[in-house]
C-alpha cells in the first residue's frame, strides 16, 4: 500500500514539470547524497533539478522511472539484478552489471557509468564481540548465531538477495529476528540491544560505533555498484546530461562514500552541503 501510495503522489506532482529532469532516491541517507548529487550535476549542466527524495525503497523508484514520474536515480547492480529482474547471479561477478544494462535498455532506461564503489550488504557484530569470539566471517559467526538476536531492515527481511538466501547459503539460524527501521539499526547494535545487524559496507557508522563487517566467505551477495539509472529520453532531449552523468564515474571510492555517510548520519550536516562540498573538493584536486 505504502508502494502505490507513493507512487501516486508522484503521478499527482508530474503534472507541468516541464522541462525539469527529475531526481528520486530511495529513503536512506546514501540514497539522499547520491540523489543530491545527481541533481547539483543536472543543475550544473544548466538545467534545473526537481528533487524527490525518500520515495520509499527499490520498488517504488523502479516503479517510479518505469512510469515516467520520475527521470533518474540511482540503483544497485545486484539489487537491480535480484530484486527487480529476478535474476539468480552468474558465477562470474563481472557480468552482473552488463546483463542489468541489457535488460533495462529494452524498456528504454540507461545505465550510465558506476559511481566507484559496491554497496554490498554487510551482517556486522560489535567490534569486542568479534575479538572475543574469534569471529571474522559469516561462516565463523554460525555456531554463534542461535544465541544472538539479529537485526533487519524491512527490505532484506523480504528481498531474494536477503535474509531467506543467505540462511540457506550459510545454515544461519538466530534465536530472534527483529526488523527495524534502517537508521536505528546501528544504535540497537551499538547499545547491546541486538546481536547482529544487516546493513550496508558504505554506512559510515560502522568504524564510528566500533562495528565490524563479517566477511561474506562464501560470496552469497553479487556485486551492488552504485550507477545512476537515466530515461532514454531524457537523455535524447538533453544530450549534454550523458556527459554530466558519465563524468561522475569512478569519483566515489567506498572509503569517500562512508566519509559522506558519517558526514550526514553522525555529524548531522544537510546532504546538500555534504554534495557541495565534496564536488567542490574534487573539482579542485581534478
Amino acid at each position: 500500500m505504502v508502494r502505490w501510495l507513493a507512487l501516486a503522489f508522484l503521478l499527482a506532482c508530474a503534472c507541468g514539470r516541464g522541462d525539469r529532469i527529475v531526481i528520486g532516491s530511495k529513503n536512506f541517507t546514501e540514497q539522499r547524497i547520491l540523489g543530491e548529487l545527481l541533481a547539483e550535476t543536472v543543475e550544473a549542466a544548466g538545467l534545473r533539478a526537481d528533487r524527490r527524495f525518500d520515495l520509499g525503497g527499490t520498488f517504488v523508484c523502479d516503479a517510479a522511472i518505469r512510469a515516467a514520474q520520475i527521470d533518474a536515480y540511482v540503483e544497485y547492480t545486484g539489487t537491480a539484478l535480484t530484486a527487480i529482474l529476478k535474476q539468480m547471479p552468474p558465477a562470474d561477478a563481472s557480468l552482473v552489471l552488463p546483463r542489468v544494462r541489457a535488460a533495462y535498455e529494452k524498456v528504454d532506461l540507461k545505465w550510465m557509468a558506476p559511481l566507484g564503489f559496491d554497496n554490498t550488504f554487510a551482517l556486522v557484530v560489535r567490534e569486542a564481540d568479534a575479538d572475543a569470539l574469534g569471529v571474522a566471517t559469516i561462516s565463523e559467526a554460525v555456531p554463534h548465531a542461535a544465541k544472538w538476536v539479529a537485526a533487519f531492515g524491512y527490505e532484506f527481511k523480504e528481498r531474494p538477495d536477503g535474509y531467506a538466501g543467505l540462511t540457506r547459503a550459510y545454515g544461519l539460524q538466530f534465536r530472534e529476528v527483529r526488523t527495524m527501521d534502517l537508521g536505528l539499526l546501528y544504535q540497537a547494535l551499538a547499545q547491546k540491544a541486538v546481536d547482529v545487524a544487516v546493513g550496508n559496507a558504505t554506512d559510515g557508522q560502522i568504524p564510528h560505533l566500533e562495528l565490524r563487517i563479517l566477511a561474506d566467505d562464501r560470496h552469497y551477495f553479487p556485486p551492488y555498484q552504485a550507477v545512476p539509472v537515466v530515461r532514454q529520453a531524457v537523455l535524447e532531449k538533453h544530450p549534454g546530461l550523458v556527459n554530466a552523468f558519465e563524468a561522475l564515474g569512478g569519483t566515489l571510492d567506498a572509503r569517500t562514500m562512508r566519509r559522506l555517510n558519517y558526514a550526514v548520519d553522525g555529524q548531522h550536516q544537510d546532504p546538500a552541503t555534504v554534495v557541495r562540498d565534496f564536488l567542490a573538493s574534487h573539482h579542485a584536486g581534478s
